[in-house]
């Protein structure tokens, strides 16, 4: 699946060829023109990774940006912001809002490329690696393996892909409406007692390999799921 990324600017020109320039490499695209419609398919599609411009109808980057990181859902979701403005205050201002990074206009194709490559690898390895590693355990994309201390375990699809989420950000908690968007895709209806069933197989699988039968994953009563941070298995 590729890597879909949100871009909202109100140049048509400029929405064009980012648009383009992402494609080409290998990405797919969603495109708004203002911040109004870029918070409504951000809501709709839960896009891997966002680039929005400063100056924007109804709703600016900046306030979109403080928006989004307010929000439990999205707090972790990778933002660059765009500005003709290049002072350092501005640039400042934009990194205090919380977003990743910060490319001023004009800029080419290549840098636009090279920020976006470089803050998935920050924020979300397993869209640019082949293997994610945490205390523990390893898992790997191209083979679609999962190893707790060397030990090979057997997972499920949905159960390989609630790992690689959980191990992308150890530590974070999911929701299991969240999970049921990222996992079975956004507008499939499944009730969210089929996240507890799935996860409880994860679990099971894990804590069986488990030198010590212990289990990494944390359940958080009324919220949802994380991996631990602080236990080897």
């Amino acid at each position: 699946m590729k890597t879909n990324i949100l871009i909202a600017d109100d140049e048509p020109n400029q929405l064009e060829l980012m648009s383009f320039n992402l494609e080409s490499s290998g990405f797919s695209t969603i495109k708004a023109r203002n911040g109004k419609d870029a918070l409504q398919l951000i809501e709709d599609h839960s896009p891997d990774l966002v680039i929005l411009d400063w100056m924007m109808p109804y709703i600016s980057g900046i306030d979109l940006c403080r928006t989004l990181r307010s929000r439990s859902e999205t707090k972790l979701l990778p933002i660059i912001i765009l500005s003709a403005r290049s002072e350092d205050s501005d640039k400042s201002l934009g990194l205090d809002t919380g977003a990743d990074d910060y490319i001023s206009k004009p800029f080419s194709p290549k840098e636009l490329i090279s920020r976006v490559n470089a803050l998935l690898r920050r924020s979300r390895p397993a869209l640019v690696n082949e293997i994610l590693e945490h205390q523990g355990l390893k898992l790997s994309l191209s083979e679609m393996s999962v190893y707790v201390n060397n030990k090979n375990v057997k997972l499920g699809p949905k159960e390989f892909k609630l790992l690689t989420l959980l191990m992308e950000r150890p530590g974070h908690v999911f929701s299991r409406s969240k999970l049921l968007d990222l996992v079975w895709g956004h507008g499939v209806y499944v009730e969210e007692r089929t996240v507890d069933v799935h996860m409880s197989r994860l679990r099971k699988a894990l804590k069986t390999a488990s030198e010590e039968n212990l289990d990494p994953i944390r359940t958080v009563r009324d919220g949802g799921y994380g991996l631990l941070t602080n236990q080897v298995i």
